[in-house]
């Protein structure tokens, strides 16, 4: 029986039809993506291996003010526990944020000779809905697929039966520490760790079906 090439090979290229997967995670001010602010963003590069086996690879973060008119949820203030204005932030305009963390994804998409970025997080949607609208507003050029999306929510809920990030990543034998959540940095690595233990199981259980029907 043949091998399915897509799933063994070691090129993303080859594997995702051009595409690099990018863990992103985003924390913000609200959950419209319209009117509340971008407050955090991180992403998790993703590397194979020549046996094609997944790992993450290197994490960037950026703290962002908020956009001139954004409107601000205490709500979800207290939630994330951020306050947008704390000096100690560090936080950056939205433009410039964007434009330092495309930056390392088109080098990877050059890298990898891929066409596109494949958004990849923990309900997907709701991260590329607010990117797709801060690149409106700040006419930066988005790396990202502007529709397809990886979303690890849905692939956990078929494997383990888990679609909340902290059982999703403990079904799949992942530390994760519930005081440490709701960070985008924190967030975006356990995420990234998730999809390569999925697509890195998805790919053993094939091996050892084919194997056994040689």
């Amino acid at each position: 029986m043949t091998l399915p090439d897509s799933i063994f090979c070691s090129q993303f290229k080859e594997r995702f039809r051009g595409f690099l997967p990018v863990v992103v995670d985003l924390e913000t001010a609200g959950v419209d993506p319209f009117k509340n602010a971008l407050l955090e963003m991180c992403i998790v590069l993703i590397q194979i291996d020549s046996e094609g086996i997944f790992a993450p690879q290197a994490t960037y973060f950026e703290h962002i003010l908020p956009f001139e008119g954004a409107e601000l949820d205490k709500k979800s203030l207290d939630f994330i526990q951020v306050d947008p204005y704390q000096p100690l932030r560090f936080a950056i305009e939205e433009k410039e944020a964007l434009k330092n963390l495309f930056a390392p994804i088109n080098r990877a998409l050059k890298e990898h000779q891929c066409q596109k970025a494949v958004l990849v997080g923990h309900n997907a949607w709701f991260d590329l809905l607010f990117i797709k609208e801060a690149v409106k507003r700040t006419g930066v050029k988005s790396p990202f697929h502007s529709f397809t999306c990886f979303d690890t929510a849905t692939l956990s809920g078929l494997i383990y039966g888990q679609t909340v990030l902290s059982k999703a990543t403990k079904a799949a034998g992942i530390d994760f520490n519930a005081n440490e959540a709701h960070s985008a940095v924190y967030d975006a690595e356990k995420t990234a760790e998730l999809f390569c233990t999925m697509l890195n199981t998805w790919r053993k259980i094939h091996m050892n079906y084919y194997k056994s029907s040689e």
